[in-house]
């Protein structure tokens, strides 16, 4: 079977969910071709997984000081660029066309009349799962940003709904913690903002990691350009995570059992509603803004909760080798009955 797989590249969670994806693909036998966009070519890193792929510039949204800005996101969109990478990409040679939340893809596939899975967080909203800081826009932009045929969703909880675990490496629980070390991935705001924050807390060590890192004067915080391998290490050894409210990292913060404290980035639904999730299942903490309260208290908290997840990649391949059937209630439940939660103290 031949697949053309596309990947909204705004993030990395993504990203992070594809690679998963292609290595169970790949051991299915499947000739995948991945597409990426939503960032410029040379801002991609560590990619070998994909085995070559396309790019193209897709849409993305423009965010500034922890907002998304509707204004400036619609002055830097390219719609003719966008409309013609829509008409050049070519579907016809596939038997299976799957979208992560990817709009050229998504697009191309509805003018070309082909069947496109939809695989991702996003598609969770199509259930009655929890849902904050909708608005008009917000709803016009989950509906027709990527439309798809069939939506695979994915959430930390069922909610009674039939959507799926995360999709994530299903990676040893590390045994070597550093107690006062705290990872830090705020993307979407100001770091020498951040800097000042943290500066407050000299009991503990922060690692700071975003696509444009500045200097630091602050001995107990240490700034890092992206790297999955540099991230990933420090994910595995330190004892807490600050991050924005994206759904893979958190989704991997809870099967490594990482206490977390989430900021949402204002006028994202799914970033709110994501933070309201975290909340009312008990598995993290939230912060609306940055707040030294909030992050004081949250650091001198021992809670956290660890939660194993199957491979779920690995039951979507297989799902799609038995034809994609209707993924009703009782197939999902069989899947979340081999999810363990535990509380930590």
């Amino acid at each position: 079977m031949k697949i053309f797989y596309g990947v909204q590249g705004t993030g990395n969670g993504h990203i992070t969910r594809a690679r998963v994806m292609a290595k169970e693909l790949y051991a299915a036998g499947f000739d995948v071709t991945f597409q990426f966009t939503g960032r410029s070519h040379d801002k991609f890193f560590d990619m070998e997984v994909f085995n070559g792929y396309q790019h193209r510039e897709g849409l993305t949204f423009n965010t500034e000081k922890g907002q998304v800005n509707y204004i400036k996101t619609a002055i830097d969109a390219k719609p003719i660029q966008f409309f013609q990478d829509i008409k050049a990409l070519d579907l016809s040679a596939y038997d299976l066309v799957i979208s992560d939340f990817e709009p050229v893809t998504a697009w191309a596939a509805k003018i070309q009349k082909k069947k496109v899975l939809g695989i991702g967080h996003q598609y969770a909203f199509n259930h009655n799962i929890p849902r904050t800081g909708s608005d008009p826009i917000a709803d016009i932009v989950m509906k027709n940003f990527a439309p798809t045929n069939v939506g695979v969703g994915l959430h930390w909880h069922h909610f009674g709904q039939p959507i799926l675990p995360p999709i994530i490496e299903t990676l040893d629980v590390p045994s070597d913690i550093k107690k006062g070390k705290i990872l830090v991935y705020l993307p979407f705001e100001d770091q020498n903002e951040v800097i000042k924050l943290l500066s407050f807390f000299k009991d503990f060590q922060f690692h700071l990691y975003s696509s444009e890192p500045v200097e630091s004067q602050q001995k107990n915080i240490t700034c890092n350009a992206l790297s999955r391998g540099g991230f990933q290490k420090d994910l595995q050894d330190c004892s807490g995570v600050i991050s924005n409210a994206g759904f893979e990292l958190a989704s991997e913060c809870l099967q490594l059992g990482k206490k977390i404290l989430v900021k949402p980035l204002h006028a994202q639904m799914e970033q709110i509603s994501n933070a309201t999730a975290l909340e009312q299942l008990g598995y993290g903490y939230v912060m609306n803004d940055l707040d030294t309260s909030k992050i004081e208290a949250w650091l001198y908290s021992t809670h956290a909760v660890r939660i194993t997840y199957p491979n779920v990649a690995q039951l979507i391949v297989e799902w799609i080798k038995d034809g994609m059937p209707i993924m009703d209630i009782n197939f999902t439940e069989m899947i979340w009955n081999k999810v363990d939660v535990l509380q930590l103290k």
